[in-house]
């Protein structure tokens, strides 16, 4: 069995490392909203941002992915189970697949007018909400 002060370092370990992924998520969403700013206004496109975004994407995304495993793997070592934290584990399960969602979105994107443009940008904002939630859920439990 594992020691109960290393259950506890690692549930800080984790909070830590899926808020930095939180800031990192509302780092690249800062990235879109300039990118649709610009877009939106007519204005020259600055194509580091894009590419940055571009690039960014799918890092963030397994790395969101990586803290939700890891989440799983440490509950399921501490409890024997997964549904301990049912409201925990139902919001990033909606992240997890909201955040796949925002990458095959992002993958269909053609041209300055495209509808899967309005969703990619409607379901990266559903993630960055949940995002707040889930921190608040995961205070909770750990405090």
């Amino acid at each position: 069995m594992i020691d109960k002060a290393l259950i506890d370092y690692l549930k800080i370990l984790h909070g830590s490392y899926n808020f930095i992924v939180a800031l990192s998520f509302a780092y690249h969403g800062l990235l879109g909203w300039k990118i649709r700013r610009v877009r939106k206004t007519g204005g020259a496109r600055d194509f580091k941002i894009i590419k940055r975004h571009r690039t960014g994407g799918p890092i963030f995304i397994l790395l969101g992915l990586l803290g939700y495993l890891t989440g799983l793997a440490l509950v399921y070592i501490d409890k024997g189970h997964l549904l301990e934290y049912p409201r925990h584990l139902l919001v990033g399960s909606l992240m997890v697949f909201l955040m796949a969602l925002a990458f095959f979105t992002a993958g269909r994107i053609k041209g300055n007018e495209s509808p899967w443009r309005a969703a990619h940008f409607v379901i990266g904002l559903i993630i960055l909400h949940l995002f707040g939630i889930q921190v608040s859920i995961g205070l909770n439990i750990i405090l």
